[in-house]
């Protein structure tokens, strides 16, 4: 009987110390926004962007016309070929993810252990790909079943956010590089900057974008794209429909 209280006490103990942990890591790891840029100051104009969340990844959904604007007041040559390559489309949503598991899991029933734990856990990180889709469809109907979170950003926030995008396309003699046909509807995959790993993952890609328009974002609970979500929604003032 005392025994089995020991190993209680000494269990509710180890994950008391377990917890107090993880919120003392978060609260370290936090990247505090830019109060100049986020939220925008009451009565001034926005551009309203979504984190469009599902089981295991996320990305962001951008109005196409403004990015391009952005992208051409930021000088981001990469950014500019994207956005006229899917000029029909008054969005775009992309995402950034591993070569070789973004291309080869586009659903969780498809998902592929070995692929997935070699894209964690692979020393010095994985190759990386960015995936753009053209979208035309209400983001509810484009994305069923997914979590979707509205921002409304400051034009300057989103013209950084659209700047930190840029710089993610890998370039050869100056443009975007191309790198096969995307995983559902009209969509590109391209060649990215940054290397994939447990530390770099496809939701602290999107929260880093974020954090670049103003937003506090924390990237261990970003590890996850409902934790990302979750996120936004706690600290951004950020609101789902």
């Amino acid at each position: 009987m005392r025994r089995g209280l020991r190993l209680a006490r000494l269990a509710a103990a180890l994950l008391l110390s377990l917890a107090a942990s993880i919120l003392l890591a978060g609260w370290l790891t936090a990247r505090p926004g830019d109060p100049a840029l986020y939220p925008p100051a009451p009565g001034t104009a926005t551009v309203t962007v979504r984190l469009v969340a599902n089981a295991w990844h996320s990305g962001l959904l951008l109005p196409r016309d403004d990015l391009a604007r952005a992208a051409a007041e930021a000088g981001a040559g990469a950014l500019i070929a994207v956005t006229e390559r899917f000029g029909a489309y008054p969005a775009l949503e992309i995402g950034w993810g591993d070569a070789g598991f973004y291309r080869s899991v586009p659903t969780l029933d498809a998902l592929d252990w070995r692929l997935a734990l070699r894209a964690l856990f692979t020393p010095g990180g994985r190759p990386a790909v960015l995936h753009v889709v053209g979208v035309a469809a209400e983001p509810e109907a484009a994305f069923p079943g997914a979590r979707i979170v509205r921002l409304r950003l400051s034009p300057e926030g989103f013209r950084r956010l659209a700047a930190a995008l840029g710089r993610s396309f890998a370039l050869r003699d100056g443009h975007p590089v191309e790198a096969g046909p995307g995983l559902y509807g009209p969509s590109l995959f391209y060649a990215a900057e940054g290397r994939f790993s447990l530390l770099t993952v496809c939701n602290h890609w999107s929260a880093g974008l974020l954090n670049a328009a103003g937003l506090p974002v924390t990237p261990l609970l970003d590890t996850l794209p409902r934790g990302l979500a979750l996120d936004l929604a706690r600290h951004a003032g950020a609101d789902a429909p």
